[in-house]
């Protein structure tokens, strides 16, 4: 990674992100094409003597996933697997494809190891990248993470998130409904009691008559600690099978970068998020009792930040940001690390570690 951070980093960071972003998705999907490239970036890339891990009722390689956002269409997904992350989360998709907020919409921080965008779920369509994943041989655990619309008002949120469930259902290991995404308006008020309890008994109804596959919810980190219990409350009532915490934040506190606000409105992703992510973990971890599996994403650079959100209550993590800033040898970096974490803190397998935090 020493490399990627010295020589490359501060060449393609003087480029727009988003620009570096697309050149990204452009380079992985030729430069890891052949089987014999594939095959040595999962050697040089591996990630370690894990074992199986078993996650409502899928089977993991290990335990670092790519979060959505970063293949929003389904492009990258077997060669993100050959850089040795263990699941890559497809999306945010629509039912109908959208452009996205205007450019520019992703900008760095670099003082803070952050990212702020708007994308504003820009993506082909829920049946364009259902059709591209159906094409697909997986190397990995995919999940298909489901938005709706910019232009479709809550009150058919319900009816737009059923299509695009439809759609991805056949071809998603494991599907994940994102309600807290700070760049469609409105999008967030579907964590609120009434509508969150419908939203998902209809989506669980309907997955249950597809043939039952794993429907998690992706949460805002801005939530009160009341929220949170109502949530976890719902998704267990509703035999959900898990929590991703958390989305990205429209805090701002904190931040190195004086001038931040230039940047305008957004989800801000990166070392700032890294703790209140970490917060809301444990807060779902102790009002499921430890009986609702989470997703930990927000600010994981280290393994060491890998490791605090299993500690919280994780029992699998995604890192986007941390990807961006380290370079393709992040997931090898980190999956290394956590298992020598493991080693010198006397933990026999990565389960035992989950939780570990909480005292009782």
């Amino acid at each position: 990674m020493s490399l990627y951070r010295s020589i490359i980093r501060p060449i393609i960071f003087k480029l727009p992100a988003e620009t570096v972003h697309e050149v990204g998705l452009k380079t992985l999907k030729f430069a890891l094409t052949s089987k014999s490239i594939q095959n040595f970036a999962a050697d040089r890339f591996g990630a370690g003597e894990f074992g199986d891990l078993e996650r409502f009722g899928l089977i993991f390689k290990n335990p670092v996933g790519l979060a959505a956002g970063f293949d929003k269409n389904g492009l990258v997904v077997n060669q993100l697997a050959s850089l040795g992350f263990g699941f890559v989360e497809v999306g945010t998709v629509t039912y109908e494809p959208q452009p996205g907020n205007p450019k520019p919409r992703l900008f760095r921080l670099p003082d803070d190891e952050a990212l702020i965008n708007r994308l504003g779920f820009n993506n082909d369509g829920a049946l364009v990248v259902a059709e591209r994943l159906k094409k697909l041989s997986r190397k990995c655990v995919v999940g298909v993470n489901i938005g709706r619309n910019k232009d479709i008002p809550n009150e058919k949120a319900t009816e737009h998130y059923l299509q695009s469930l439809e759609l991805v259902h056949p071809v998603a290991d494991y599907i994940a409904v994102n309600i807290s995404s700070p760049n469609t308006p409105n999008l967030r008020e579907l964590q609120k009691t009434a509508r969150f309890e419908e939203l998902l008994l209809c989506l669980e109804t309907r997955n249950r008559e597809l043939g039952r596959k794993p429907l998690l919810v992706k949460i805002a980190p801005d939530l009160t600690e009341s929220e949170v219990e109502m949530i976890v409350a719902v998704c267990m009532e509703r035999s959900i099978a898990g929590i991703i915490s958390t989305n990205t934040t429209i805090e701002r506190s904190g931040l190195k970068t004086k001038d931040a606000a230039r940047f305008g409105a957004g989800g801000l992703s990166g070392r700032p998020l890294a703790k209140r992510s970490t917060d809301v973990i444990s807060i779902i971890y102790r009002y499921s009792k430890g009986k609702l599996p989470i997703i930990g994403v927000g600010g994981i650079f280290t393994a060491e930040d890998a490791f605090a959100k299993i500690a919280a209550g994780a029992s699998l993590i995604q890192a986007y940001t941390g990807f961006i800033y380290h370079g393709p040898a992040f997931a090898r970096y980190i999956n290394s690390g956590l298992l020598g974490i493991l080693k010198e803190r006397g933990f026999a397998t990565l389960d035992d570690a989950i939780g570990s935090g909480h005292i009782y």
